[in-house]
């Protein structure tokens, strides 16, 4: 991270100080130029369905790093993270730490007397102040292995001591080198001990020990979060001075057993987040072979050593299935949450520039957190998929893993801009079912990021707040209007937030589905470029039917209150948690303890695989039946389902208990298929289906499957078509009846739907099984491809 502002005296928070520039009203968009609402050009549809999609929002999502108290309490913050570089190093019983590469590897300290200390240090101060405001505490603990050793002015790199270096702390600490030689080569062969000190697990115990005693156990109100260190494939850079070789594999899983166990020794009620890594490259590369491809370059990116000597797997699943195995052999789960910092790695994203294009990107680049056909505008070049692939590392290597994301920052908080993105950011977080989230860097209370968070938490100045269950929210064009829905549980009021990226007025019609007695009027709350420092509570907004059509300002934010209906609804409760029985290659049966009715009786079951807020059932079953066969799976693969009820309404359950499921080894597939949809226009689509005979040769075929969804062949060619519900077939043509071994025919129709498009599933030819690449029914996202980082790749804080 980078400081701020000059070091004052020898005390430096650099992790948590932030001076706040100015709030940049002429940067804004051209007011002049924006379209009045009599002419505002025709928006995106955008529905609202009450009855699906439903799951509960964690309140942790809405957290921040080092908030300011007013601000805290103001939004009753529900989560506030002491984290950053500063931290990995911070000596509780000294009240000090070591800057690492963020100022020149120098040993600083708080001001706050050594009388009484550990007690009343600047930790304490901070988990007093969350005690203050009702706040949750992540506070994190070294692993590192060292802890600042004194308070005193000593520095890693002394240019007395190891020669000359390219940069210095020239004005407060001459002596205090950068650790860059003249030729621009890494200092080496630096004695840790001249700043610290060889910290353990039993330094981390001891201080959750003294915090268990000054505030109580986790359980009691006391500290409930604790981060494994931060972003410590990056020691080998943050913290050189003491560490400079990459963190491998076996390294981090070591230091995470030994300083996990030894907190949950101390408070077995707290809860712990690892790894805690810098970014998307975390996923896929241990600190070890980052360091050595840095170095090395060229193909050591496609096959780096650490991961070749852990059997080829990439370092996140290979993490949860060493925390997996260590709760299987010790009877006791010591990581909590699966923890990955993100920063968008747009050019000039994070950095806070305001020209015309990056304001586009940066509101385009919160796709990345979410959506399958976004590929990152960045170094990183493909589809990221950052929330749902957390989901899936978690659900494939340790299931009942919670997701966190204590770093993130989509830049320029003091900007509408900024704030429209952050303000889509949290919308996205609840939307897609993340657990828990602290952004970096926080805004002053009175800057466009801090409404964006009033907009959820606090939009009427009365704790009025976004709701606490997420309902299904579509936008026909996300990146013009993005919409989020969710019901609050106090008054069953249904929220709706309808952000407007655009430079342009917007109108139109949001429908809202699954609510009774809507008539009448929302609340309406709005937040834009017009006002910068206040939300405005506007005139109420009639409502048709449930629904109504709006004009959405240019860069605005607006949050509809739709009173709860005449009458309370409750949906069914969840399901028992699924079974599997008879599984094979291609598919698995689940049976699973039925729910019992809310308002409504329960008509169907939806298995899904996955996060069911993540797409479409992979099989329906009508009530009272609890059991269903998912095929089209794909062989010698490890899926998680899920099964939600809904009842006569259309009222949707909470999704049961995962159950993970490995399918068998599939005997050699005598064809393959290839299902490819060329054209969809919603309502309608054109699809082939290319079949190769992988044995021996044919005089005569027949080729079947079934839609996992309510489409309808239409028109056929290539062969003779027919459907019985949701089985084709389709028969030879005559003259494309024979295939040799090898050999490849394409057959391709028009079809009808409503809802989801889903990809067939069950295909096969001449009564055998075929193989299906990239059509299996499940949810399953492919491994990252790891390359080098760009120049300018955004590291945690600092920009390289």
């Amino acid at each position: 991270m980078t400081p701020r502002a000059a070091l004052v005296a020898a005390v430096l928070l650099v992790a948590g100080t932030a001076l706040a520039d100015p709030v940049r009203a002429s940067a804004l968009p051209d007011r002049g130029a924006r379209q009045a609402a009599a002419s505002a050009a025709e928006g995106p549809a955008l529905k609202v369905d009450a009855t699906t999609g439903r799951h509960a929002i964690d309140p942790h999502v809405y957290g921040i790093n080092f908030a300011e108290e007013s601000l805290a309490k103001e939004l009753r913050l529900p989560v506030r993270r002491w984290g950053g570089n500063a931290t990995t190093r911070y000596n509780y019983r000294l009240d000090a730490y070591n800057a690492g590469a963020d100022w020149y590897f120098e040993n600083l300290y708080y001001d706050n007397g050594t009388a009484s200390l550990p007690d009343g240090s600047e930790a304490d101060k901070f988990v007093e102040q969350d005690r203050r405001t009702g706040t949750d505490t992540v506070l994190t603990v070294p692993m590192a292995g060292w802890t600042t050793a004194a308070r005193n002015a000593a520095c890693g790199f002394s240019i007395s001591k190891y020669g000359p270096q390219k940069g210095s702390d020239a004005q407060w600490r001459p002596d205090c080198g950068n650790g860059v030689k003249d030729d621009g080569t890494n200092v080496t062969g630096n004695d840790p001990a001249d700043t610290s000190v060889a910290a353990g697990p039993e330094f981390t115990k001891g201080w959750v020990q003294y915090l268990n005693r000054a505030y109580g156990a986790a359980d009691s109100g006391g500290v409930r979060f604790y981060n494994l260190d931060n972003e410590p494939d990056l020691w080998f850079s943050t913290h050189r001075d003491v560490h400079p070789a990459g963190a491998g594999y076996d390294e981090l899983r070591d230091t995470t057993y030994a300083t996990a166990a030894a907190i949950k020794d101390a408070d077995p009620g707290a809860k712990t987040l690892g790894p805690v890594g810098w970014g998307f490259n975390s996923l896929i590369y241990s600190g070890l072979d980052q360091k050595t491809c840095n170095e090395k370059g060229g193909d050591c990116w496609s096959n780096p050593p650490d991961r070749a000597a852990h059997g080829g797997a990439q370092f996140a699943p290979w993490y949860l299935q060493q925390m997996k195995a260590y709760e299987q052999a010790h009877g006791r789960r010591i990581l909590d949450y699966f923890d990955e910092h993100i920063y968008p790695q747009q050019s000039g994203v994070f950095s806070g520039n305001v020209d015309a294009a990056t304001q586009e990107l940066r509101l385009r680049s919160t796709r990345q957190l979410w959506d399958p056909t976004y590929v990152d505008e960045s170094w990183i070049n493909q589809p990221i998929q950052y929330i749902p692939r957390l989901r899936s590392l978690v659900d494939e290597n340790y299931p009942g893993t919670k997701i966190a994301i204590t770093e993130y920052n989509w830049g320029a908080l003091d900007h509408i801009n900024g704030a429209l993105a952050q303000a889509d950011v949290l919308g996205i977080f609840g939307r897609e079912g993340l657990d828990l989230a602290t952004l970096w860097d926080p805004p002053t209370s009175t800057e466009p990021g801090a409404y964006a968070f009033r907009m959820f938490r606090n939009y009427d100045g009365a704790g009025g707040s976004f709701g606490d269950t997420a309902v299904q929210a579509a936008s026909a064009d996300q990146d013009k209007l993005s919409v989020y829905a969710a019901e609050r549980s106090g008054d069953h009021a249904l929220t709706v937030m309808v952000i407007n990226k655009t430079t342009g007025d917007l109108t139109a019609p949001v429908s809202v589905t699954g609510r009774t007695g809507t008539a009448g009027s929302a609340q309406v709350y709005r937040y834009g470029q017009d006002d910068v420092t206040s939300i405005k509570h506007l005139a109420d907004q009639p409502l048709t039917d449930g629904g109504f059509t709006a004009t959405f300002p240019a860069y605005s934010i607006t949050e509809y209150v739709l009173p709860a209906g005449s009458s309370e609804t409750q949906p069914p409760t969840a399901p028992g948690t699924p079974a599997a029985s008879a599984v094979g290659s291609d598919r698995a049966t689940l049976t699973w303890a039925a729910s019992t009715a809310g308002s409504s009786p329960v008509a169907s079951y939806q298995v899904y695989s996955g996060d069911p807020a993540g797409g479409a059932p992979v099989a329906t079953v009508d009530a009272p039946a609890t059991s269903a066969t998912v095929t089209g799976l794909s062989p010698a693969t490890a899926y998680t389902f899920r099964v939600v009820a809904k009842d006569t309404a259309g009222r949707s359950s909470p999704a049961s208990a995962p159950v993970r499921v490995t399918t068998a080894t599939a005997p050699a597939a005598t064809c393959t298929v290839d299902y490819r949809v060329s054209n969809d226009w919603g309502g309608g689509f054109t699809a082939t289906a290319t079949i190769t005979n992988e044995g021996p040769a044919l005089n005569g075929w027949q080729l079947g499957f079934s839609f996992a969804g309510d489409q309808k062949v239409t028109q056929g060619w290539n062969g003779t078509w027919s459907q019985s519900g949701t089985q084709v077939t389709v028969k030879d043509a005559g003259w494309n009846a024979t295939l040799a071994t090898g050999g490849s025919t394409t057959v391709g129709f028009n079809g009808s739907y409503t809802g989801t498009n889903s990809a067939p599933r069950g295909f096969t030819l001449n009564g055998e099984s075929c193989a299906v690449p990239g059509t299996a029914a499940a949810t399953h996202i492919a491994a990252p491809v790891g390359h080098a980082p760009g120049a300018k790749a955004v590291r945690g804080h600092v920009t390289r």
